[in-house]
């Protein structure tokens, strides 16, 4: 359930609540916990009659879990918790303006968890204090920077190979030659996806142009259909929905899109392609198997949410898109998510910003 630490809480409209249940349908296998539910029962049961030997694990999110990121690590720690063995609780919606150190205290004081799951990014140095003043609780957060001993293990998103794939569908489908990305930031980790997609693209349509624009946002839903409505003007066709509201804008002007971070078929099912996804039940598995083990250590949990240890995947193929899929392109994309997984072919890693992207200025 959902706890919050902040003073007067938040509220959220029945809409948004009806939004996280369509964007998370593949990682979870319960609905979130109703927002706002600071006073309800303590998670570890649906009765609310936790399992005190289990171990407390505790959710610290920068945004809203609404946000494709911060939702695939909220459901992934939620599938633990109905597995059993662990409790959860978690507050959302932090923040980038300076509330994440005074949240993170209060969360390590207060309730006093054996695991911190979070998103550093933005809020970096803060994580990090908060995390050398607690050494006995271990602290597993998004980051772009390393671990810290004794305590502060980081990971990533390393979608990049399945952007690849995506990137294949995307250019063997385009009518136009043009396909679209609309990015949150420039930051490395989008950055290396945009490039993979791209490449994935150059390789079954060396004649394809993208247009890639990011909207110096991790959650503006809006801003991002703007900017894929203004992509699909300038001629783009197949849209890939780095950002949640992409989708929105494929879906009026029926065009196809590729989903990111988790299976989003279900917000558009003639529209949506496949999606990029990324799975952190193999970082939550392994965390919490070291911590009641005993043998936690601080570490780059990078392997995780790769193809090979199963933390990055294409989603399905959705064959009753608008057009349908020739079977010739699926065999060319089968064929090369074959060889990734046994290793015959890497994709690269570039973190650079594309050629050509569009970066609006920071207001």
């Amino acid at each position: 359930m959902q706890r919050d630490p902040r003073a007067g809480g938040r509220s959220r409209s029945m809409a948004v609540v009806a939004t996280v249940a369509l964007t998370l349908t593949a990682c979870q296998t319960a609905a979130p916990a109703s927002p706002g539910s600071s006073g309800s029962a303590p998670a570890g049961s649906a009765e609310g009659s936790a399992d005190s030997a289990a171990l407390q694990v505790f959710g610290a999110f920068a945004t809203q879990i609404e946000e494709p990121w911060d939702g695939v690590i909220h459901a992934a720690l939620e599938k633990e918790q109905q597995a059993g063995g662990v409790t959860y609780d978690f507050t959302d919606d932090i923040g980038y303006a300076g509330d994440m150190e005074r949240v993170l205290g209060e969360i390590a004081a207060q309730e006093q968890p054996a695991v911190i799951f979070g998103d550093a990014f933005g809020n970096e140095e803060a994580v990090r204090r908060v995390a050398k003043d607690y050494p006995d609780i271990a602290f597993i957060f998004g980051s772009g920077g390393g671990p810290a001993d004794p305590n502060l293990s980081v990971f990533d998103n390393w979608i990049h190979e399945p952007a690849y794939l995506a990137g294949m569908l995307a250019g063997g489908l385009t009518e136009s030659n043009v396909l679209g990305v609309v990015g949150g930031f420039p930051v490395p980790e989008v950055n290396r996806i945009t490039n993979a997609f791209i490449a994935g693209a150059q390789e079954t349509n060396p004649e394809v142009e993208v247009k890639v624009t990011f909207i110096n946002s991790w959650f503006d839903p809006a801003a991002a259909k703007e900017a894929a409505l203004a992509q699909v003007d300038a001629g783009a066709d197949v849209l890939y929905a780095e950002r949640f509201g992409v989708i929105e804008a494929a879906d009026e002007r029926d065009l196809l899109t590729i989903g990111n971070m988790s299976d989003q078929q279900d917000l558009a099912p003639e529209n949506v392609i496949t999606s990029v996804t990324w799975n952190m039940t193999p970082t939550v598995e392994y965390v919490i198997d070291q911590v009641q083990a005993g043998s936690y250590t601080a570490q780059d949990l990078k392997d995780f949410s790769m193809v090979g240890k199963g933390g990055a995947a294409l989603a399905p193929i959705n064959m009753d898109v608008t057009g349908g899929i020739p079977q010739e392109l699926l065999d060319q994309v089968t064929a090369k998510e074959g060889a990734i997984r046994d290793g015959t072919f890497r994709v690269d890693i570039t973190e650079s910003a594309p050629p050509g992207s569009v970066i609006p200025p920071s207001e």
